[in-house]
């Protein structure tokens, strides 16, 4: 072969090779483009993939958060329904002792009436039989007394309130003294006199130029006319301290035995 076809030849392999190497390059090009993008397109999925699972993670820890709020608000609860339990459980004996206590009033009621009615008998006939200063006042007390009684609109409470309070004023005249004007038939005269009241020992009275002076005889039930310049003074004297125009002083009065008065 000659030199010329020689090298003719060696140039075509070389341009072979040349060629052959281009097709290569290029289709090794195109897989690795390939390969990037299906490597972007996977860490892309791996990226939502992780996305949706931290959503998850967050949703979890707030459910596991409100759960365990929810867990002491039940305990909360618990402990709050089991103290409202005892309280009821209290409210129920009260009330049943209350309603024990209601039939046991309702019982003194109807027992008590019946001894407010005779105390106020007992006290209409004391009012009666006593001396009679304030007479007219204490039995207009004991007549609004029996009114009251028959008032529906009154307590059983306040009736005996009443009662007792009446009883207490009347307690109270036998340890006090006191002077009070008022208007006394004496031997069928009308007379102006103040009138003196020595608790319940001694009841007097006297004419505002002292002309007259007299006591209530108990004895006799009574008013009698007292003599003597002496017991016009004592008398006089004794309105003065009732009225606090003169200091405490000892008193000769002429009083009835304790067998009378009583």
């Amino acid at each position: 072969m000659t030199r010329t076809c020689l090298h003719k030849r060696m140039l075509g392999i070389a341009l072979a090779s040349v060629l052959g190497t281009g097709t290569f390059s290029a289709t090794l090009a195109g897989d690795l483009d390939a390969a990037l993008k299906a490597e972007v397109s996977r860490i892309q999925l791996a990226q939502a993939s992780q996305g949706r699972i931290d959503d998850v993670v967050d949703e979890t820890r707030d459910l596991e958060s409100e759960y365990r709020q929810l867990l002491k608000e039940n305990d909360g609860l618990g402990l709050y329904n089991e103290y409202m339990g005892r309280q009821v459980a209290n409210q129920v004996a009260e009330l049943e002792d209350l309603r024990a206590s209601i039939d046991k009033v309702s019982i003194v009621e109807r027992q008590i009436m019946p001894l407010m009615i005779r105390m106020l008998e007992g006290l209409e006939r004391f009012v009666e039989l006593d001396v009679p200063f304030l007479y007219d006042e204490r039995v207009e007390r004991v007549a609004n007394l029996k009114t009251m009684m028959e008032r529906a609109d009154v307590s059983v409470s306040e009736k005996f309130r009443r009662l007792t309070e009446a009883f207490q004023i009347e307690n109270d005249f036998g340890r006090t003294i006191e002077a009070y004007k008022t208007t006394l038939v004496i031997d069928g005269a009308t007379l102006e006199v103040s009138v003196l009241r020595l608790g319940r020992i001694g009841l007097y009275y006297q004419t505002s130029d002292a002309s007259v002076t007299g006591r209530w005889d108990q004895s006799s039930r009574e008013w009698e006319t007292l003599g003597g310049g002496e017991l016009r003074s004592h008398v006089r004297q004794g309105l003065r301290i009732a009225r606090k125009q003169q200091a405490p002083g000892l008193l000769l009065l002429p009083i009835d035995s304790p067998e009378v008065a009583k």
